[in-house]
């Protein structure tokens, strides 16, 4: 395997990584900490999808790197929309 195609593949498992730990928190509703682990993964990926000129990999791990940030901004948007009401 060549060096592109393994950065590549590094790259792309990184942001599948970082959408699957959100997995328990936003569909499940389970109070998991493995979100946490974006800002270790999403990094790695970004250094690869750098390092082999794919911008959309790129721009996909630095929102998942401020995913936490996102939805945070989201969840108390839908707060503030609903007085506090579900």
């Amino acid at each position: 395997m060549d060096k592109e195609k393994l950065f590549k593949t590094i790259a792309i498992t990184s942001l599948v990584v970082c959408l699957a730990v959100w997995i328990p928190n936003i569909i499940f509703q389970v109070a998991s900490p493995l979100w946490m682990a974006t800002f270790i993964i999403a990094p790695i990926g970004i250094t690869f999808s750098i390092l082999i000129k794919k911008y959309w990999l790129v721009v996909s791990n630095v929102i998942m790197l401020f995913s936490f940030f996102l939805f945070m901004f989201a969840g108390y948007l839908v707060n503030f929309l609903t007085d506090g009401k579900p």
